[in-house]
Order: C-alpha cells, then structure tokens, then sequence
C-alpha cells in the first residue's frame, strides 16, 4: 500500500481518536481502507458512550466496514488504529481475515501483537496480516498520555 494512503489513514485514525475524548472514552481511533485506498469503515472508542466493554475502535470500524461491503471477510483491506491492538482487537483482525494491520504506539500493558501477546502472527491460527508498526506513534501516545494525565489530575 502507498505510504501516502497510509499516513492519510493514519491521520483520520487519529481524528478519530480526537472525536472519543468527548464522550470522556479513551482516544484510540482505527479506520479501515480498501485495496483502492478508500476508507470503507471507521471508529473510534465508545465502551464509554455505549456502555459496551466491546466497542473499541478496532470493533466499530471492522463492522462499519463489513456492513459497507456486505460480508465479513475483508480480504484485501488495511485497518489502520492509534493504538496496539489488545488481544479481543487482534482476533478480530484474524477472524475479519484483513490482509494488512497499521498501528501507531506500542501498548506495553494490553498489546497482542507484539508487546504481551502475537496474537495475529501466531502460526496456529489460519490468516497472518502484514503488520507496520510505530506510523505517527509519538502523535497517538501524545493523546493517550494528555488522557491519563487528565484523568489522574495532572
């Protein structure tokens, strides 16, 4: 994928992420882009808004996607988060069968693919995505540590 489409996507991420802060949830966006470059899903974190301990950006963005093209595969597509994806956003990348995964900052206390777990490069499991990891990762842990200190007063 061209590293241009990429950084747009990653910066729609990241806007995303903007748009959780005010529902008081967490500032983690994804979107997701087809083979063409075109954002066909988006999402941004809403266990907050929604009281759903599953919505996180990851989730909300691959079922805006599979709604838009009418199947669950998304073979083909890139998800493209703020955010190391935790191990319940890792199996869903599998199980949604995307062939690419874009992450900005490492999550060193929930991240699967790489940091704690490997959940989506695990050979046990039946699809493998591409991983690109660190695009914009300063500009996404920026949001999550204004969240954190926000939220601890100070």
């Amino acid at each position: 994928m061209d590293q241009a489409v990429v950084e747009a996507a990653m910066q729609a991420a990241l806007e995303q992420a903007r748009l959780a802060l005010e529902s008081a949830d967490v500032p983690v966006g994804a979107v997701v882009v087809d083979e063409t470059g075109v954002v066909i899903g988006a999402g941004r974190n809403r266990r907050e808004a929604d009281r759903d301990p599953t919505a996180h950006a990851e989730v909300v963005a691959l079922r805006q996607a599979a709604a838009k093209r009418g199947s669950w595969r998304l073979e083909g597509c890139t998800l493209v988060v703020t955010l190391e994806p935790c191990t319940m956003c890792a199996g869903a990348v599998v199980s949604a069968r995307v062939d690419r995964l874009v992450f900005g900052a490492d999550d060193p206390k929930a991240g699967a693919v790489g940091s704690l777990w490997d959940v989506v490069r695990d050979r046990r499991l039946n699809h493998r995505p591409e991983v690109v990891r660190g695009v914009a990762a300063e500009e996404s842990a920026a949001l999550l540590r204004g969240f954190f200190a926000s939220h601890r007063g100070g």
